[in-house]
C-alpha cells in the first residue's frame, strides 16, 4: 500500500503547528511534508522529527511574498537573484531536515507577460536549482496547480511539466503529482498514473478529496481504486516515494478533527498504523 506523508501545514490545525509533529506520529504516519519551514530554525524542526521518529519527506522553496499572493518566483524574469537565495537557503534546511526533495512553486504569470519569457526564465532557474540540488543528493521537484485554487498559475498539466523536465533533462529534476489538482484541470487520473510513472519523473504524488480539498474518501474521486494502481504500477517499476495528504481536514481545527477523519486509511496504508 502506499507510504503516506502527513502535510502538517494542512491536517491538525487545531494544534499549533510544532505540536503537529507529534500529532501526526501518534496517528501512525511515518512521514511529514508542508509548506514553508523558515519560520523556525531548521535544529528545531529536526528535533521535532527525531523525538517522533518522522521524516521529512518534502517542503517548497521560499515563494516570494506569500502574505501579499505571490505564489513562487521561478517564472518571473527579473527575479532571479532572489530565486537563487532562496533556493540556497531551502537547500541549507533540506540539509539539516535529511530531506531529499525540494518543491519549486512556478508562480503566477503577470498579466501581458510574453509567455515564451516566462518558460525561459522557468527552465533556466529550474536547471540552476537541478545542478545545485544535485551537488547535495537532492531533487528538485515541479508541480501543475489548477486555476480554480491559484489563478493565474504559470503550470497547470502534467504534459507541460513533463515536457519542462524532458527538457531539462536532469535525472533529479522531478514532478509532484497532485491527483486534486490533476483531477480538477484534466481528469482520467488512473491512465495519468499509468502513463507517468514508469518514466521515473515522478517524485512524489499529493493527495486530497474532489472538489471541496477535504479527506480523500470525500468527494468524486475513487482514491481507494487510486491507490492500487499506485501500487501496481510502483511495484512494477520499483518506485519508493510517498503520497503526501494534502487536505483540509473536514471537521475543521475541532479538537481530534484530524485524527477522527482518518477512517479512509484503513485497509490503505503500510506505514505501520
Amino acid at each position: 500500500m502506499p507510504r503516506f506523508a502527513a502535510n502538517l501545514t494542512m491536517l491538525y490545525p487545531e494544534h499549533d503547528f510544532l505540536a503537529r509533529f507529534e500529532a501526526a506520529a501518534q496517528d501512525g504516519f511515518e512521514a511529514v511534508e508542508y509548506l514553508f519551514p523558515y519560520a523556525y530554525e531548521p535544529a528545531v524542526l529536526a528535533r521535532r522529527l527525531a523525538d517522533h521518529g518522522l521524516q521529512q519527506v518534502l517542503f517548497n522553496a521560499p515563494p516570494g511574498d506569500w502574505g501579499r499572493g505571490e505564489r513562487g518566483i521561478a517564472c518571473l524574469p527579473g527575479r532571479e537573484d532572489e530565486f537563487r537565495r532562496g533556493f540556497e537557503q531551502a537547500l541549507r534546511y533540506a540539509q539539516t531536515l535529511a530531506c531529499p526533495r525540494v518543491h519549486v512553486m512556478a508562480g503566477l504569470a503577470p498579466a501581458g507577460a510574453e509567455r515564451a519569457r516566462l518558460q525561459s526564465t522557468y527552465e533556466a532557474n529550474l536547471a540552476w536549482a537541478a545542478q545545485q540540488a544535485a551537488s547535495v543528493g537532492r531533487e528538485v521537484l515541479i508541480e501543475p496547480i489548477n486555476t480554480r485554487d491559484i489563478p493565474g498559475f504559470f503550470l497547470n498539466r502534467q504534459d507541460e511539466a513533463h515536457r519542462i523536465v524532458q527538457v531539462i533533462g536532469a535525472a533529479n529534476l522531478k514532478v509532484q503529482f497532485d491527483l486534486y489538482h490533476c483531477q480538477i484541470v484534466e481528469g482520467d487520473v488512473a491512465m495519468k498514473i499509468r502513463q507517468y510513472l514508469p518514466t521515473g519523473r515522478v517524485g512524489h504524488f499529493q493527495i486530497a478529496g474532489v472538489p471541496e480539498r477535504h479527506e480523500p474518501d470525500i468527494g468524486e474521486l475513487n482514491h481507494g481504486y487510486l491507490f492500487k494502481v499506485i501500487d501496481e504500477v510502483a511495484a512494477a517499476c520499483a518506485w519508493l516515494g510517498w503520497v503526501g495528504c494534502e487536505y483540509r481536514p473536514s471537521r475543521g481545527a475541532v479538537p481530534g478533527g484530524t485524527s477522527n477523519g482518518l477512517g479512509w486509511r484503513r485497509g490503505s496504508r503500510s506505514d505501520g498504523a
